[in-house]
């Protein structure tokens, strides 16, 4: 059974930074991309980033471009997500996701940047 469990998320100022983690189980994680997605109140999902197999190539959505880095460690099973510059709109929860497209996801952790 797929497991992914997110921790690091929290209430932050603007203009701080978070860690996000994963936690992966239940497949063999380096055989897939991982992705991060969001969700703020009363949106729909937005996608954040994407990591390949091996961490060799990374995508981010345009708004998080030089603010968020995403990175894995496959002999932990875990996958990244460090957020810098923080901004209010960055408040929702975040999901870390098997694939892309995503297939399975997490319970999600919530970051909170007041405004």
């Amino acid at each position: 059974e797929v497991q992914l469990v997110e921790s690091g998320g929290g209430l932050v100022q603007p203009g701080g930074s978070l860690r996000l983690s994963c936690a992966a189980s239940g497949f063999t994680f380096d055989d897939y991309p991982m992705t991060w997605v969001r969700q703020a109140p009363g949106k729909g999902l937005e996608w954040v980033s994407v990591i390949s197999w091996n961490g060799g190539s990374t995508y981010y959505a345009e708004s998080m471009k030089g603010r968020f880095t995403i990175s894995r460690d496959n002999a932990k099973n875990t996958l990244y997500l460090q957020m810098n510059s923080l901004k209010s709109e960055d408040t929702a929860v975040y999901y870390c996701s098997l694939g892309d497209p995503p297939s399975h996801w997490g319970q999600g952790t919530q970051v909170t940047v007041p405004s």
